[in-house]
């Protein structure tokens, strides 16, 4: 059974920082959310209409009490948030102890671990609870190391990887996935990062918590582990970062150690710098990155749109704007799905089976 939790953002919610929580208010395999936990700002009204419109059934409240009080069976409070640094931000620590103190778990994805606070794992241990740290690294033992084998792999691998970070890599993913699998095609999605544990998904490691030198190692264990066990006609990878951010870039891992012959490239058309710091730089043009993944032997098969800053009318203009540019399918996921690709990923399959 699912555990029922609560999501704390805690002021973060309307911002990218709270790009855990929109996830698991999109959905998730794991927990029953029962609510976000923010300011009053956002307070009494549905998170996901405040996301994009739809809503969830999912309720923001103010604070932890008004939360228990209106759900006093959740067990778990999951932090919704990824700060820069990954560090726990004090007010929040705050509100964990509260949490501990009145039985429930905490589920953390960020780098700064609740079990190297020794206050908190005191608390935990009176009060009984568990401490999940998702981001800790694996053991050394527990670690792959690339092997090559992913090369005799014939299940199409599709890349989703973005211009940028907080661009809705892992969502359009998930929406892929879940398109398939309503068009009766046999799909799997590889995470790698937290968010994609939180929501359930089976395949995948946290790729910024595991070391350098196995790296390729572990996502290919992922690939070729799905394959195996599930036997899907095709598998999704979620994207981390960008090939060019200069905080952490990251992409190219996908395209060569997990093989992924075919990518699809998530961008922003309104957003101009990178993590929105002019000082890191403009974010490079959708063709020049085309041009890079394709030296790389991966094909650009579609676009994905994140519309942050658009109107619906925006951006069904842009998406009509870029496709004649670039003559590739783009895709509007939050306005229109990702369904329109689904004749392009039945060719893929049906070429590998040929």
């Amino acid at each position: 059974m699912k555990k029922k939790a609560f999501v704390l953002t805690n002021g973060l919610y309307p911002t990218s920082d709270a790009k855990t929580a929109h996830g698991l208010v999109r959905g998730t395999e794991r927990f029953l959310i029962n609510g976000v936990i923010d300011q009053a700002a956002t307070a009494e009204k549905d998170a996901g209409e405040l996301l994009d419109g739809v809503n969830r059934g999912i309720p923001v409240y103010a604070n932890l009490k008004t939360a228990l009080q209106a759900h006093p069976d959740t067990a778990v409070l999951v932090i919704g948030v990824a700060t820069v640094g990954g560090v726990l931000p004090a007010d929040m620590l705050l509100i964990i102890k509260a949490a501990i103190e009145k039985g429930l778990s905490i589920v953390n994805g960020l780098h700064d671990y609740l079990t190297d606070h020794a206050d908190i794992v005191e608390l935990a241990n009176k009060n009984r609870v568990c401490l999940t740290d998702i981001r800790k690294p694996k053991k050394r033992a527990d670690l792959h190391f690339f092997t090559g084998d992913v090369f005799k792999l014939s299940t199409p691998v599709i890349a989703v990887i973005g211009m940028d970070c907080a661009m809705g890599k892992r969502t359009t993913a998930r929406m892929l996935k879940e398109a398939c699998v309503q068009e009766q095609i046999k799909a799997e999605m590889i995470y790698t990062g937290q968010t994609g544990w939180l929501q359930g998904n089976e395949y995948g490691f946290i790729f910024d918590s595991t070391l350098n030198d196995f790296v390729s190692g572990e996502l290919e264990n992922a690939i070729l582990t799905c394959a195996k066990e599930a036997q899907p006609a095709i598998i999704f990878l979620e994207g981390q970062s960008a090939l060019r951010n200069p905080t952490g870039p990251c992409g190219l891992e996908f395209l060569i150690s997990g093989n992924a012959k075919h990518t699809i490239l998530v961008f922003a058309p309104k957003r101009i710098y990178f993590d929105n710091e002019p000082h890191w730089g403009k974010i490079p043009s959708v063709e020049s990155e085309i041009e890079i993944i394709e030296k790389f032997g991966s094909k650009v098969i579609a676009l994905a749109m994140n519309t942050e800053d658009c109107t619906n009318e925006e951006a069904l203009e842009l998406k009509a704007q870029y496709e004649d540019k670039l003559q590739l399918p783009v895709l509007a996921p939050l306005q229109k799905g990702v369904g329109e690709l689904i004749p392009v990923l039945r060719n893929i399959i049906d070429q590998v089976s040929k």
